[in-house]
């Protein structure tokens, strides 16, 4: 980045409120370890950032809603619980997504955390999936469309939104909730596997 009418360049790092060490500077602790090197995230190197984010495992969620255009799915991993009094989910649909005003203005969403064996309905509610078409669903009483078998189902009403840069943090307060036995469906590096308990 340059200042307009400045002779070189500003050090971005020197202007964050939060210090950062330049590549190749090393600052030892008292035990002398080294402090690994890092990058700052920025426009040239969003795919190293979003591969750094993607080192983080979460599960894979179906959020589903009642649209103008009918029953509609969003899988999403960005979905985390937040209050437990009251009790409160978030989850963080893009923006650059063609069904996101849906999801944003809904009044009501459930939340679908997908078991090990429901891989198949990512592709099914991806972006060119069939979506609701030919699946049997069923209807909330604030009419938001389920489908039964996830490991755990979430049905909210939309408690509050917040600006989260290119998504929205969508805080969700949970009517009820539905548990059932199994495993999660576990997303960690691009890839998607099952949970493995440590002996």
């Amino acid at each position: 980045m340059t200042v307009p009418f400045a002779p070189a360049p500003v050090d971005v790092r020197s202007q964050s409120r939060y210090p950062r060490q330049a590549a190749g500077d090393h600052q030892p602790n008292s035990e002398g370890a080294v402090l690994e090197q890092g990058f700052i995230p920025d426009a040239s190197n969003s795919r190293a950032f979003r591969d750094a984010l993607g080192q983080f495992a979460t599960g894979i969620t179906l959020v589903t809603i009642a649209s103008e255009s009918g029953p509609m799915g969003f899988v999403a991993n960005s979905f985390s619980g937040l209050s437990l009094d009251p009790p409160l989910v978030l989850w963080s649909p893009a923006r650059s997504s063609s069904r996101f005003g849906h999801f944003a203005n809904a009044a009501h969403f459930s939340v679908h955390i997908l078991r090990d064996d429901a891989k198949d309905w990512i592709a099914r509610f991806g972006r060119l999936g069939a979506g609701f078409d030919g699946v049997p669903h069923v209807f909330t009483p604030e009419g938001t469309p389920v489908l039964n078998g996830a490991l755990a189902r979430l049905d909210c009403a939309l408690h509050d939104t917040h600006d989260g840069g290119d998504h929205l943090i969508i805080v969700g307060r949970v009517l009820r909730c539905h548990s059932n036995a199994g495993q999660p469906l576990v997303f960690s590096q691009g890839k998607y596997g099952r949970f493995q308990q440590q002996p």
